[in-house]
């Protein structure tokens, strides 16, 4: 079957080669958990931080060389376990870690979940990641009720536009923070209802929208914001972490959060749902309805086909995505 590899440590620009490699074995094993998986005939691969990151050998995960990347798909399934939620022939949206650069990928049956009609490959690519993050980080960890104001940061990336809709859809009022035009039209599609500009007066602008601060905060990108993001809470706020794509990790005085009775909290989805594969079913199950009600629809950026993978991922590291970058593999 045809895939991208990661064959060198050396960037998005160079590290990754296309080639042909064997199929997986059946029953197909997943790479997450013991035992068989999912195996499916992606048709479209989502495209994420974390590969860019692996190209420089900079992520958590650090498989030996050479090895395909990718965690999200979309396809149609080839063979499924005795037992699954689905079966051969079945359209899915699922979450394999890696292997996803591929024409072939085995994902765990607890991540691979019916892909709904009304959403098409691409954004099947975009759904598993993004919106189980946006809902483990708002809801689990971020405690989020509706009538609730959140701020998120990075809004136009993956993750961004993932919460906007999960919040919008739950009830909560939505602010943005972008850094261009083009990324305020993609926050605007994904129901943000105030946007602002990361180069102005943001935190104040927020607090104004939001009569006195926000409640929560989302913050995928870190750096120099984040203390401006604090500020930027009412009482009982919380700052919820799911990354740092601006690159600088930051730094907490917690006499902030002393005199504001505030929160900064940690939302890892990745490490902490592969082991419980019942929490990854149960934010399936919640997803269900905002997606049937139009609340969750993927925003899909730029396509590449599979061969051109490299320029998918200079996309995201020279931080020009908006939406969700796709490789079209079939």
């Amino acid at each position: 079957m045809r895939a991208v590899q990661i064959v060198d440590l050396s960037g998005p620009d160079s590290a990754l080669a296309l080639g042909e490699i064997p199929e997986p074995d059946s029953p197909p094993e997943s790479m997450l958990t013991p035992g068989a998986g999912v195996l499916v005939e992606v048709h479209a691969a989502g495209v994420s931080f974390p590969e860019v990151l692996q190209t420089r050998g900079e992520y958590q995960i650090k498989p030996p060389l050479p090895f395909v990347p990718g965690s999200e798909i979309a396809g149609v399934v080839r063979e499924a376990p005795a037992g699954a939620a689905v079966e051969a022939g079945d359209r899915v949206a699922a979450f394999c870690a890696l292997g996803g650069f591929a024409e072939l990928a085995v994902a765990p049956e607890f991540l691979t979940f019916p892909l709904a009609p009304q959403l098409d490959y691409a954004q099947g690519a975009g759904l598993i990641l993004n919106y189980h993050t946006a809902y483990f980080a708002l809801v689990m960890r971020g405690r989020l009720a509706a009538g609730e104001t959140v701020l998120v940061h990075g809004a136009a990336g993956g993750v961004g536009t993932a919460a906007l809709q999960v919040a919008s859809g739950l009830g909560a009022h939505t602010i943005a923070v972008v850094s261009s035009d083009a990324k305020q039209r993609i926050a605007e599609r994904a129901g943000a209802e105030t946007v602002l500009r990361a180069d102005g007066p943001w935190k104040d602008e927020a607090k104004e929208a939001s009569d006195g601060g926000v409640h929560l905060v989302l913050d995928p990108v870190g750096g120099d914001r984040f203390t401006d993001s604090l500020r930027s809470l009412r009482e009982e706020g919380r700052v919820v972490v799911v990354g740092f794509t601006g690159g600088a990790i930051p730094e907490v005085k917690v006499n902030r959060l002393l005199l504001g009775n505030t929160e900064v909290i940690g939302a890892g989805w990745g490490a902490y749902a592969m082991a419980r594969p019942e929490l990854c079913r149960d934010i399936g199950r919640a997803l269900d309805p905002l997606i049937e009600a139009g609340h969750v629809a993927p925003i899909v950026g730029a396509r590449f086909e599979l061969e051109r993978a490299a320029e998918a991922l200079r996309e995201i590291d020279e931080r020009r995505a908006t939406g969700k970058i796709v490789l079209d593999v079939r």
